[in-house]
């Protein structure tokens, strides 16, 4: 059975900076896209930032440049590292991740509160 958990999840200020993690365990083969979603209050979820099993990046253009994501491969832990962050990136972020367990399937976490305000 996989899990993925996040955590770092908070309250920060306007401009401040938080650091999400995500980490998957279980009988895990294998993990290919890594990704970062959101949801707001009373809003849709909504994609954030993915990174590929190679490294590759990608970010919806509202955070570009402030959110970064990365993965360690290694201990199966993926990050966003969030800077200079406005009270529009308040939401639940979620993490999700396209893994092989013998077959390959979609799997989410159960969604870390982060909160911008002064």
């Amino acid at each position: 059975q996989v899990q993925l958990v996040e955590s770092g999840g908070g309250l920060v200020q306007p401009g401040g900076s938080l650091r999400l993690s995500c980490a998957a365990s279980g009988s895990i083969f294998s993990i290919y896209d890594m990704r970062w979603y959101r949801q707001a209050p009373g809003k849709q979820r909504e994609w954030v930032a993915t990174i590929a099993s190679g490294g590759n990046t990608n970010y919806v253009d509202s955070v570009k440049g402030r959110f970064t994501i990365s993965r360690d491969n290694a201990k199966n832990i993926m990050y966003l590292q969030m800077n200079s962050l406005k009270y529009e990136d308040t939401a639940v972020y979620y993490c999700y991740a396209r893994i092989r367990v013998g077959v390959v399937s979609d799997y989410w976490g159960q969604g870390t509160q982060v909160t911008v305000s002064s």
